[in-house]
């Protein structure tokens, strides 16, 4: 267990971004046997191979093909999301105002906006520049306390204490960068392209960048026995380590069925983007495979209908100062077991009968299992599984590890149920 959680925090501190998340997802898949596949190119799977591809720097796909044709074993897909609700670096970064150096953000998703004050946070990212009169794509990180967003002394709003806190993400949001003289935010970004890849570039050279803020503070381990954890960007790593673990464990072992995990982008955002799971990138990736195996026409859309998906996201667990948040019959415990979840109004995908063959694995696991519904009168949030479930008719059941503080920037999750989710979904590329 000891292991696993370490490597949990390993993964969580090197994917500040969906991009980084993906870039270590390839290394690591490729050290077990892993070839990437460029989606440009004309290919075909043969059984037994393993292999990724990418779509957009912050989606990856990877699978083992079956020693079956898809249309006659089907597959078998764990999809998660890489993406977490943050701040992000607008168009026009600097700002210079009243003495100071300050960057231009927009929250990106629905973080918590109060979780990100006065916090050491760092910036990383994609950026795109000119080098050698090509467009080259990179990934920077700062990996150091470089911004901060400090809060208004309460002398200064003795209001907030009758009012409490409202910010507005348009002014009160703008990180402080440092003092009025000094150097640009993309001049900084230059050198660190320097400094991190040997690649010379000014800032006139960067003509595009993806940078979001995070806070440079690792997963900790908390409680009196050391029993939780306490992370960024638990929603949703955590899902897509143990994804990734669960893969990697499975992947000598030889199935007729196709295996396959799926890390989306831009799920915070309603996945509507290309490399989102609203777009065309998993069913694209089951149809080559499909063709590699050189079915018969329609056997695409019976390969899908022998096949199951688990779309794995953070889970609510019940909070004990707001316990009338929750449905009383339906109150998810940190450490009590991976969480399913419905919704009658197909917010999640699950069904009764992606519902039971869940129930059925976590028994075979001796894994207990809970249940979450949304109340029904507070609005249901929802994932990937009914977006991919409409996009291709898999059949698809909604899960996650249960976490207090979802969407904000710290958040929780208990020891035991890291390994528990593992377990699972292995279980289920296993068999």
């Amino acid at each position: 267990m000891t292991d696993l959680v370490d490597d949990l925090a390993a993964f969580i501190r090197h994917s500040p971004t969906p991009y980084h998340a993906v870039s270590l997802t390839l290394s690591r898949l490729a050290a077990v046997g892993f070839h990437r596949r460029d989606e440009r190119d004309h290919w075909t799977a043969a059984p037994g191979e393993r292999f990724m591809i990418v779509r957009g720097d912050g989606t990856i796909a990877a699978a083992i093909v079956g020693d079956a044709p898809a249309a006659e074993a089907g597959f078998r897909i764990v999809a998660a999301h890489t993406d977490s609700p943050n701040l992000r670096v607008k168009p026009i970064p600097d700002v210079r105002e009243n003495g100071y150096r300050q960057v231009a953000l927009e929250p990106y998703g629905s973080p918590l906006l109060y979780s990100w004050l006065d916090r050491d946070l760092s910036l990383a990212g994609r950026v795109v520049f000119l080098s050698d009169g090509a467009l080259r794509t990179e990934l920077v990180d700062f990996e150091r306390p470089l911004l901060s967003i400090p809060s208004l002394a309460i002398h200064l709003q003795r209001e907030i204490r009758d009012e409490g806190l409202r910010l507005n993400p348009q002014t009160h949001v703008t990180a402080i960068l440092g003092l009025a003289d000094g150097e640009p935010l993309l001049d900084l970004v230059a050198k660190r392209i320097r400094l991190q890849t040997g690649f010379h570039a000014s800032s006139n050279d960067i003509l595009g960048y993806d940078l979001m803020a995070y806070d440079t503070r690792e997963l900790e381990r908390t409680g009196a026995e050391g029993e939780l954890l306490c992370s960024a960007r638990l929603d949703n790593l955590a899902s897509c380590h143990a994804a990734m673990n669960a893969l990697e464990a499975a992947a000598d072992k030889k199935t007729a069925r196709t295996r396959v995990v799926v890390l989306y982008d831009h799920e915070e955002v309603g996945s509507r983007s290309a490399s989102g799971a609203g777009g065309s990138f998993l069913e694209a990736v089951l149809e080559r495979i499909a063709t590699g195996a050189r079915v018969a026409d329609g056997g695409k859309h019976a390969a899908f209908q022998r096949s199951e998906m688990i779309s794995v996201d953070m889970a609510h667990a019940l909070h004990p100062n707001w316990p009338e948040r929750h449905d009383r019959s339906h109150r998810p415990l940190l450490g009590a077991g991976p969480v399913l979840k419905t919704n009658a109004n197909q917010s999640y995908a699950t069904d009764a009968r992606t519902g039971a063959a869940f129930t059925a694995l976590c028994r075979e696991c001796d894994v207990p299992l809970q249940q979450f519904v949304s109340r029904s009168d507070l609005v249901c949030g929802s994932t990937i599984g009914p977006i991919v479930a409409t996009r291709t008719g898999i059949p698809t059941v909604d899960v996650g590890s249960p976490m207090l503080a979802m969407h904000s920037c710290r958040e929780v999750t208990a020891v035991a149920d890291v390994d528990r989710m593992v377990r699972v979904l292995t279980r289920f590329l296993d068999t």
